[in-house]
């Protein structure tokens, strides 16, 4: 065979140190189209930016819920080169005031083997940085699904803010007696209306350990999550805007679309209505034949 410069390709293999047949293997090779690394980088930086507070493994989940199967290696080779593989962390204001004298309650948590949904209830607060104002955020969360049952956003530390939260919770799930809530020491938590609408409802009152956030760690992971993918990226003009943005963020996406290592990288939303089947089928009657 000659090629285009006149040269056999015995000659040219034998000038370039090749053999004739790996000359022929990658005439052989088909072509890669050029455009697929472009769309996979285009789908993970897609990923990223809507997700920022995800690791590899819950981009590599999110990737396979979109149809993409390819490499982790590959993956992470785009990510380093792209500077998509960390996020940049802030501060938090301590909005925790245990210095109070009132009744403290010993941690009910710790040990607790969870089985399902409204065992175990998470409760906290944190701060949202409006442009001219700080607001605070009150949490529940069902430490089993992760998902985010009660909330409440105002200007106020006092115990009414945390109030509206289990309200909201305890009128969602209407749990059976014998949930544990679980939460800080805080003067908000330990206060008389707080603490009586728990007794009232047959919760048992779990409250962490003093210097052990360990105790808290899933609800500390939400809000985390909350502050990086919604709150710091946004600048909310007032309460109103504030309140309608992390609504939808807790309601819309937290809820029902972002993935958790915890529950098999599937949404808080999908695991419980996974978990309702699976209690559905194994509760019917079974059939003779």
């Amino acid at each position: 065979m000659i090629c285009g410069g006149g040269l056999a390709v015995g000659r040219m293999a034998k000038l370039g140190g090749v053999s004739q047949r790996g000359f022929y293997r990658f005439r052989a090779r088909p072509e890669i189209a050029p455009d697929q690394d472009m769309n996979l980088r285009d789908a993970i930086q897609r990923i990223a930016l809507e997700w920022p507070a995800y690791g590899r493994p819950g981009l590599t989940a999110e990737r396979r819920r979109r149809g993409w199967v390819v490499n982790a290696k590959k993956v992470y080779r785009l990510l380093r080169e792209d500077n998509l593989l960390c996020v940049r962390k802030r501060k938090f204001i301590v909005t925790t005031n245990s210095n109070h004298g009132l009744h403290v309650y010993p941690n009910r948590a710790a040990g607790m083997v969870l089985t399902g949904i409204d065992q175990l209830w998470l409760a906290d607060i944190t701060y949202i940085r409006l442009l001219e104002e700080f607001v605070y955020l009150a949490l529940i969360l069902d430490a089993y699904s992760r998902k985010g049952i009660g909330w409440a956003l105002g200007r106020t530390l006092e115990a009414t803010l945390t109030l509206e939260a289990l309200k909201m919770a305890l009128a969602r799930r209407r749990p059976a007696a014998g949930l544990v809530h679980h939460s800080d020491r805080g003067v908000q938590y330990a206060a008389s209306d707080y603490t009586d609408l728990r007794n009232r409802s047959g919760i048992v009152i779990s409250m962490s350990r003093k210097g052990n956030p360990w105790d808290h760690a899933a609800c500390e992971s939400f809000i985390k999550t909350l502050k990086y993918e919604e709150v710091l990226r946004n600048e909310y003009r007032d309460l109103a805007e504030a309140h309608a943005s992390i609504q939808a963020f807790i309601e819309k996406v937290y809820n029902q679309k972002r993935l958790h290592s915890a529950l098999g990288y599937l949404p808080p939303a999908e695991f419980e209505a996974q978990l309702r089947a699976r209690n559905m089928e194994a509760a019917a009657p079974q059939l003779v034949g």
